[in-house]
């Protein structure tokens, strides 16, 4: 018969409970005093765990930096992406696309998670190039559907790339810079709507090569 109690949290959830609490803790120490000003002391005083139990979860500091690095990626995956499909309005698939990525960048953990990564790679960029770079490689999801569509001929021939980076500007100039540097807070779902709307119909109003699009036509990109 077992001698725990009903009331008490199993040995494997309380592990996980002071893991997570050591890694928020992290998160705010690293976003207050940066990588170099916190302590595994201080990071053990704010988890409310000895720092023994700090050490037992993460050998050292850059390893507890990594796994906030490593969470960042995990949130980025939400953007899964778009197929890109002949049949269907290139406004209502991008829109679909784009509202993956505004949930993202509404979501208060990953603005979180952002702050610290950011705030780091400014002051010590090789201790978080790796996974920075791999979060890059989630904004292929657009500069993919992008190329399609214009393989297509259903958009301008400039570079896919550079294109994704105009539209995700766009929008981060709103949900994302704000927040993240200025601590405003997330964008309402009446916010997010006209954001994705109006930033959607300016891109697609310049590449659109549709019967509605502009007279005007940029050099194509060599």
């Amino acid at each position: 018969m077992s001698s725990e109690s009903p009331s008490s949290p199993a040995p494997a959830r309380l592990t996980d409970r002071k893991r997570e609490a050591i890694v928020q803790a992290a998160i705010d120490e690293f976003r207050q005093h940066g990588f170099a000003g916190t302590s595994m002391d201080r990071l053990a005083a704010v988890a409310g765990v000895s720092k023994r139990t700090v050490y037992n979860h993460f050998p050292s500091k850059d390893e507890l930096f990594a796994e906030i690095l490593h969470q960042l990626f995990e949130h980025s995956q939400a953007v899964t992406g778009v197929a890109y499909s002949h049949t269907r309005p290139l406004r209502d698939q991008l829109r679909e696309l784009m509202a993956q990525k505004m949930a993202l960048l509404n979501d208060a953990t990953f603005i979180s998670l952002a702050r610290v990564g950011i705030a780091e790679v400014m002051h010590a960029p090789e201790r978080a190039l790796a996974i920075v770079g791999r979060m890059a490689e989630k904004e292929e999801a657009l500069v993919t559907w992008l190329r399609a569509a214009q393989a297509d001929g259903r958009l301008r021939a400039v570079d896919p790339a550079y294109a994704a980076q105009q539209l995700q500007g766009m929008v981060k100039a709103f949900a994302f810079w704000p927040q993240l540097t200025l601590g405003q807070p997330p964008l309402s779902a009446a916010e997010q709507t006209r954001v994705l709307d109006d930033c959607v119909d300016m891109f697609l109003g310049f590449h659109d090569t549709g019967p509605s699009a502009n007279s005007w036509k940029p050099a194509p990109y060599l």
